[in-house]
């Protein structure tokens, strides 16, 4: 199937992941993985194709990670989620209705765009609205952007093809920690298991029609 096909934007949507101010953005208690989203074209090329998929009619959906302040909801079951808690901790974090919550201005949040937070686990698909979300709007593939390609990019991409879906992944709005690792996951795993495609490739594909 072509790309063209692919993302049609009649069955598409795009879904961001965790591109928040508390973890990309200037307020980022992740000073690594905000600097690897910079350098890797994720705060630019991101962007880019929410506002492309907008003008084609497409649906954005915001996958967020948030904490309650008493953290009821949320398990700190392994090291990534601890040091999430210690790094709200410091007062840079992702609390309920906190600046470090709020998705970073230059993605949105357009008022035709879908929020879907969690306040537990790593990814976004599991035990919440987001399956039946994209399915109502009778979308079939799936283009996640954000960060990380470690564990938040890499899960959704299972869970999507686990679930039925089409993904494809613009391979310059995506990053990992450290980026060569990030391109080894692209490279060895998600080439597998989804379509990539840089974001020039996609905004044209759209733009042309």
């Amino acid at each position: 199937m072509g790309l063209k096909s692919l993302i049609d934007p009649t069955t598409t949507v795009l879904v961001t992941m965790e591109v928040q101010e508390g973890i990309v953005g200037a307020s980022s208690g992740f000073p690594e993985l905000r600097n690897a989203a910079i350098e890797a074209g994720v705060l630019t090329n991101g962007p880019r194709l929410c506002t492309a998929a907008r003008e084609s009619g497409i649906r954005v959906i915001h996958a967020t990670a948030v904490n309650r302040t008493d953290y009821a909801g949320s398990a700190v079951n392994c090291r990534m989620l601890a040091a999430s808690k210690k790094v709200n901790e410091n007062g840079s974090g992702i609390f309920e209705n906190s600046k470090g919550a709020e998705i970073i201005d230059a993605f949105g949040c357009d008022s035709k765009d879908i929020v879907i937070p969690r306040l537990h686990g790593l990814t976004p698909f599991t035990s919440t609205s987001l399956d039946q979300v994209i399915r109502n709007l009778g979308a079939k593939t799936v283009i996640p952007i954000g960060v990380s390609v470690n564990i938040g990019i890499l899960g959704l991409v299972i869970s999507a093809v686990d679930l039925g879906y089409q993904v494809v992944v613009p391979t310059d709005a995506v990053a990992g920690v450290p980026l060569e690792y990030g391109q080894a996951i692209m490279d060895g795993t998600i080439s597998l298991l989804a379509t990539l495609a840089s974001t020039e490739d996609i905004v044209s594909t759209w733009t042309k029609g």
